[in-house]
Parts: structure tokens; sequence; C-alpha cells
């Protein structure tokens, strides 16, 4: 890393108050440093944008290798996607953390599944399912303090979204987690999974899309996040037009799919603590941080909600810096101001990740 220490001027959108950086290898000064290169005068600066659902180490269809994983963080990074929680992979992108362009990651391993109840080879397939909690303190020990459960998944015998895991098998999975310092989330697409998901006190709920008015209550009491993947929901037509074996299932999809802005607009007037994930890998490119956010103001948020959901409040979620003194320095800096025109985040001036200019 260089000696050379640089300065950063600008506006931070979210107070209009004026911003002044140092940056020294890959750490904020908020005191000013003397002998400093002055990198940008003007314009507005964010912290680095956070990805909060994305798969770095999964590709659809293909097998992965870390240069593809490489390649694909480095268009999350062109794209502002500073901070990835990477919720699943088969591929342990660790050694992506030795490279400077690259994001900062929070990982949660590899799924936790069943057989025939998942995308092949991608997760860890419980034959029995009271496996599951030693399984959830192996994914923790192997991620960065996440674990990541299947709730629900097609089921072929039954034809439709089908619950994983029993009530105690969840409680115990919870449990484990908690007790290696993780934190737990957990895929769902249908309703049926969710009660039990969210009795048990898992700390975030994947997609969501079968939450009733109930439930987003459940949400709210318990301080249970949400990355409602919206970008990835627009796929649900299509993964239903792929399934004519399963009627019942490619009618719950749809079903899904038209109800969905409804009850991600619900969660969201309710006060459900909601942040941006896009789900690149597989379905969706990686890259599409934007994307995400403003499909966000699509379910009623402000354009400062949006900002908020994919910035600072999952920093502040995930315990990762927010611009302070002695934080790592990622951020962008932009030629307008976000809030005015959002579009400002497709044209970022600088991207700096771990005090790189990239």
């Amino acid at each position: 890393m260089s000696d050379t220490v640089t300065c950063y001027r600008g506006t931070d959108p979210f107070t209009g108050s004026p911003q002044e950086l140092w940056v020294s290898g890959e750490t904020i000064s908020r005191e000013p440093v003397g002998g400093a290169t002055t990198v940008a005068d003007g314009g507005w600066i964010v912290p680095g944008l956070v990805d909060a659902h994305n798969h770095v180490g999964i590709a659809h269809g293909a097998p992965m290798s870390l240069a593809d994983a490489r390649t694909n963080a480095y268009r999350d990074v062109a794209a502002g996607a500073l901070l990835i929680r990477e919720v699943g992979s088969p591929l342990d992108t660790h050694p992506l953390d030795d490279d400077p362009r690259c994001p900062r990651f929070l990982r949660a391993g590899r799924h936790i599944a069943r057989p025939k109840r998942y995308l092949r080879d991608y997760g860890v397939e419980l034959t029995d399912p009271d496996d599951l909690a030693d399984e959830v303190r192996r994914q923790a020990a192997a991620g960065d303090g996440w674990v990541k459960l299947l709730g629900d998944w097609i089921d072929r015998e039954l034809g439709d979204l089908a619950p994983l895991w029993t009530r105690p098998q969840l409680d115990a999975a919870v449990a484990a987690a908690h007790e290696c310092g993780a934190r737990i989330t957990a895929h769902v697409f249908g309703t049926d999974a969710l009660p039990d998901l969210i009795g048990a006190g898992v700390d975030c709920i994947e997609h969501g899309t079968g939450l009733t008015a109930d439930l987003i209550d459940d949400l709210v009491a318990k301080d249970i996040a949400l990355v409602p993947t919206l970008i990835q929901v627009e796929n649900f037509p299509s993964i239903a037009d792929g399934a004519d074996r399963f009627p019942v299932y490619q009618a719950n999809m749809r079903a899904l799919y038209a109800a969905a802005h409804d009850v991600f607009a619900a969660a969201r007037e309710a006060g459900v603590r909601m942040y941006a994930g896009t789900d690149a890998g597989g379905f969706v490119d990686h890259g599409r941080i934007v994307d995400e956010i403003e499909a966000l103001t699509g379910i009623g948020m402000t354009p400062e909600q949006a900002l908020s959901a994919s910035s600072v409040a999952p920093r502040e979620w995930l315990g990762a810096g927010v611009l302070d003194h002695g934080d790592r320095a990622d951020f962008l800096v932009l030629d307008a101001n976000p809030l005015d025109d959002p579009s400002t985040l497709r044209r970022p001036t600088h991207i700096v990740v771990g005090g790189v200019v990239i």
C-alpha cells in the first residue's frame, strides 16, 4: 500500500454538511494530515454502497473458479458496491480479501439445505435434518459472522414450496448460530415456512415474498431485517414458466410475484428494517446495485430512504464503517446530489475501495 495521503472534500447528501476526508493506506482520518494530495474538491461523498444479498462465488449452471469470482467482485465494485454480504457460496472466496481492488466481504459459508431441496451442488445437503444445529456451527466457523439456511424450496413430491425444517430444529439452529457469535438468515419465497423461522428468531429474511400482515408485524416486533431482492423477484414469472411439471408451484410463484409490490410496500410502511440486495449470481448479473436502489423507490421509499437502505443503514446493521475517523476508506464521490438526481450513482467521479481509487 502506498504511503501517499490523499484528501477528498465534498458534501454529505444526508445532512448537507461539508465533509473532508484524509485517506492514509486504507484508513480514513477526520483530522487534517499534512502533505496530502487533494483528489476531489467538491461533489457529494457517500459511503460505499452495500449489496446485502450477493453471491460472488456462484454462476448459474456453470462451475465457478476464483478468477470468475474476482471478475464478479470487480463488476460489483465498478457499480459502487464496496461491501458485500455474501449469503452462501459453494466457492470459498476468502482469498479475494487480499485483493485491494475487491470489496469488503461478510460471508455466510455455504447454504444449508436438504437433498433435492435446492440447486444442485450449491449447498450442504443434510440427510438427517436433526443435524442442522451442528451444521450451523460448521458454517459459522467457515463464514464471517453469518449463516444461511434454505427456509423453503420446492418439494417435488408435494409439487409446491414447502418448509425444510421443523420448529425444534430451527430453535436449535438459531441458538447454535448465536452461541457461535454469528447471525442467521433464511431464504424464503412462500408463506408456510415463515412463522417458524420468525418464531425461532432468525436475524433476517431473504426475499420474503410470502409475508402476510401478521408476519410483517412479527418482523417489527422481533426486529428481524428483510432483504427483499426486488430485481430477483422480477424473475419469478420466468421461473414459473419453466415449471410446467409442477402446476401448483407454478401458480404459487405467479401469485407471489403479483402480490410482491404490495407486500414490500406494507413492510416498508410498517417499519420493517429493509436493506438493498441484488441476489447477484445465477439469475441476476453482478453490478446491479443501483437497479436495486431504484427498485426500492418503486415500493414507496424516498430517494433518501433508498440510498440509506443501500449505504449507511446496512453498514450500521453489519458493523461496518460509515466514514468515521479510523474507518476503512470505502466511499464514492458523485457529481450531483443523489437525493435530487439518483442517476449520479451510475457515474461516480471516484470510487475509493480500501483507500484505492478505482
